[in-house]
């Protein structure tokens, strides 16, 4: 789960956490009566609903997201546990929600999804990875689970319900009929970015950034194993690509023409022009990792509706523009509606971030 500027996000929680910090001390000047709020542990770093987020929570979903051999200074750890910390609020909102909307996970889909995440892996390589980071397999278990519920949640609360009608489908094909008129073959293509520094800006919903070569290989690695496993390569496109430009359209790069291909620097020509419908191919170009997707080959002519796969791809591009709207809304609006406090965010600006540990 984790992109930057992770720095400037940071800042507005921290800025959020000092305005909730003013709200409270005048409220309690209003209310002299009111009974003093309880003692809050230094190991509990945020609540939710009154449930308790720890210290040790936050670390080991830190250590989880992250490669054991990726090093950070203390200040950038800090950042990227505030970062990690904000993802648990949210999370636990979330799944808060699927007892209410009948969502479960039964063991049998944990099971293989497990199994098919790490089927690519060595068990000697797998456990030396969970040794690196000071986990066991029970927290891999438990971080997956979590990741699979929220997304049925998500999947039932947004994805469910959003519609594309068939008016809708041609009035877009209608009003961008050149689009669909291919004076050359061209290929469907979608992309994920991993790169080996710190970007300027989060370019995913996570906010996860790889910032050293072995933190972007192994994140590339994880992620051809999650396709491989049958993860929606859309879905981790707009969880973890580093491109801004195409991460929030899953990755998508829409018809690329045979011209524009040949043009490109050879490995990714090569990736493209060779590599199988519905496959992914890795491609290393300067340190910059570029996971290729081939969607679909398309010939030179004029589409309409009535061609194979254009009215689904219509139908597709409308939904996920909707959906990513809806997700950003539902996602701000429930966290506005939960009672939340950041109490690490807080005490940092009690101590105008002095400290470098909490």
């Amino acid at each position: 789960m984790n992109r930057s500027t992770v720095v400037s996000r940071a800042n507005r929680r921290v800025v959020a956490a000092l305005a909730a910090v003013a709200l409270l001390a005048s409220a309690c000047r209003s209310t002299p009566s009111a009974p003093p709020a309880r003692a809050v542990p230094a190991d509990t770093w945020a609540t939710v609903d009154g449930r308790d987020i720890t210290r040790e929570q936050v670390e080991k979903e830190f250590r989880r997201l992250r490669p054991g051999s990726e090093t950070l200074s203390e200040a950038e750890t800090l950042v990227a546990k505030l970062g990690v910390l904000e993802d648990l609020i949210v999370e636990q909102i979330i799944l808060a929600r699927a007892p209410a909307l009948n969502v479960a996970l039964p063991d049998t889909e944990l099971d293989a999804a497990y199994a098919a995440a790490k089927k690519e892996v060595s068990d000697e390589a797998f456990q030396k990875e969970l040794t690196s980071r000071n986990l066991t397999a029970a927290d891999m278990r438990d971080g997956l689970r979590r990741e699979l519920l929220g997304r049925k949640v998500m999947e039932k609360e947004i994805a469910s319900k959003i519609t594309v009608t068939d008016q809708e489908i041609a009035d877009y094909f209608n009003a961008n009929r050149a689009q669909f008129n291919l004076p050359e073959d061209a290929y469907h293509l979608a992309q994920i970015i991993v790169t080996p520094v710190r970007e300027p800006q989060p370019a995913n919903r996570t906010g996860d950034d790889a910032t050293t070569p072995q933190a972007a290989a192994a994140k590339v690695r994880m992620l051809m194993e999650r396709l491989k496993g049958g993860a929606p390569f859309a879905d981790l496109a707009r969880d973890y690509s580093e491109d801004p430009a195409s991460a929030q359209r899953g990755g998508d790069l829409g018809l690329v023409p045979l011209s524009q291909i040949k043009k490109a620097p050879p490995l990714l020509r090569q990736a493209a022009m060779t590599t199988s419908t519905g496959a992914a191919r890795v491609v290393n170009e300067g340190g910059v990792l570029t996971i290729v997707f081939i969607v679909a080959r398309e010939a030179a002519g004029q589409r309409d509706l009535s061609t194979p796969g254009v009215r689904d791809r219509i139908g597709a591009g409308l939904r996920a523009e909707r959906e990513q709207v809806l997700r950003a809304a539902y996602l701000a609006a429930s966290r506005a509606d939960a009672d939340v406090t950041n109490y690490l965010a807080r005490r940092l600006v009690d101590s105008a971030g002095k400290r470098s540990t909490p």
